[in-house]
This record gives structure tokens, sequence and C-alpha cells, in this order.
């Protein structure tokens, strides 16, 4: 499974994300641009020494994403909050691609139209939503869950850009 940053513009929300997926042997994508440089200190801070261990893969645009994801015939998986399923009712299959929107914006139409199913994580109504880090953990806990993932060796991963 690859978790996919759409246009990240907050630098602790992604480091979060890149060292879970790290730790739990996820692969890694960032659409760009992102909101600030890889090279900042809180995106830094907030992956700690884990960022050396996430296998990444960097895209310049979201078309060149949706080519690569198209081309190895992976499913997208959008979390966002306008979905009406949640991501508990889901069947995730090994290879997909769940990607979150950006802090500030989401995702655009585009992106929602081209994927494959789109997912929530309930909760109580008239509440905007939970940090984008948050929603990816848990959405990834009942990813791994079903597909009883077990974490490969990080030194079997390489960084792509």
């Amino acid at each position: 499974m690859t978790l996919a940053l759409y246009q990240p513009d907050i630098a602790q929300n992604a480091g979060t994300i890149l060292r879970m997926c790290a730790c739990l042997g996820l692969d890694a994508a960032i659409v760009e641009p992102a909101g600030f440089p890889t090279s900042d200190r809180h995106f830094r801070r907030a992956g700690m020494d884990y960022l050396d261990h996430v296998a990444l893969r960097r895209h310049a645009s979201y078309d060149a994403f949706d080519l690569w994801r198209r081309a190895a015939g992976r499913r997208l998986v959008l979390l966002t909050t306008k979905a009406g399923q949640s991501c508990f009712d889901f069947s995730f299959r090994r290879g997909d691609v769940l990607l979150l929107g950006r802090e500030s914006a989401g995702a655009p139409e585009r992106v929602h139209a081209d994927a494959d199913a789109r997912l929530r994580v309930p909760m109580v109504q008239g509440l905007r939503s939970l940090n984008v880090a948050v929603a990816a953990a848990m959405a990834v806990g009942e990813a791994t869950r079903q597909l009883r993932h077990v974490p490969r060796r990080t030194d079997d991963r390489v960084n792509e850009t």
C-alpha cells in the first residue's frame, strides 16, 4: 500500500505521516507542489530520523502521479470528509494508493472524479474534520488490519524522486 499526500501544506503533518509510513513499512508519495520545502525544520523534526527509512516517491504534479498509479494498475482511494462510505466498511486491497487531500482545501473535484473509492472516518455530526495525520493513521490502521500487513525491513526499500 502507498499513502500519498496531495499538495500537503503543513510540514509537521507531512513529517508525522511519513514517519508512520517508515514505521509501518508503507510506501509514501507526495504530489507536488507542497506548501513547504522538504528541508523545512518542522518537517524534519516531525519526521525525525525516520525520513531516511521511508520509500518516498515525489510526483511533480497530479497528472504525473495519476499517470504513475494508472500505469501500475493501482486503485486510488481518496480519504475525504465529503465521502459517504466509512473506511471501516471498505475492503482494502494490496497495492491500493490511499490519498489524503490538502489540509487547507482537501482535494479538487478532478481528484474526486478519478478516485476509485472515496472514504471518510466516521465522526460526530457537525464537526469539520480530524487532523489529517490522525485520519491517515485511522484509515491505515484499518487497511493494515484487513490485509494482515507485516512491516518489511526498511533496507529493502529505495527512495525515488
